[in-house]
């Protein structure tokens, strides 16, 4: 089946795929024209996607399709598979995603929302065209003494060099 006749079948808007606890998994069009790949989210989490399996003889099944989602779940604990159309595709998700999400805890799609939060911060940051934190040099230290003192100020720094010897001596740090 050309890739024409493949796209006149699933239209590019957002739709249900199942009900489940309430929040409907929904899938999106990927914006690579290049492929055929639809990404499906439950909720506002992405957690598979449905896709063309590139460069396969064309006998072979030509959808895969794959549940899970990073940070969240471990590595691993998802599931992926292919099928020979995009119907079969798409139940053959929805029934792992089914098995699958009641062992997902809440806190899973939590601190994916926190990861993509701050992958937008870094993003913003960057688009603006400012330094990230760990990007500004910084030469302040804290003495063992509690004392913030700049390492690079010989005036400021000697005082705590005796604190600090001391400290590394009495933890077994000091080399």
């Amino acid at each position: 089946m050309r890739k024409a006749q493949r796209l006149a079948h699933h239209p590019v808007s957002v739709y249900p795929l199942a009900m489940t606890n309430d929040a409907a998994l929904t899938r999106r069009r990927s914006d690579n024209p290049h492929e055929e790949t639809w990404h499906v989210y439950f909720d506002d989490v992405r957690v598979g996607t449905i896709s063309v399996r590139a460069g396969v003889p064309v006998q072979a099944d030509q959808w895969g399709w794959a549940v899970g989602f990073y940070p969240g779940m471990e590595p691993g604990t998802g599931r992926r598979g292919i099928a020979t159309t995009f119907e079969a595709a798409r139940e053959a998700f929805e029934a792992a995603w089914t098995e699958l999400l009641p062992t997902i805890p809440k806190s899973a799609f939590a601190e994916w929302r926190c990861d993509r939060a701050s992958r937008a911060e870094v993003a913003a940051k960057r688009a603006r065209g400012e330094k990230l934190d760990s990007e500004i040099r910084n030469t302040l230290m804290r003495c063992v003494c509690g004392t913030t003192f700049d390492s690079w100020n010989p005036a400021e720094s000697y005082p705590h060099r005796a604190h600090i010897t001391a400290a590394q001596a009495a933890n077994g740090t000091r080399l």
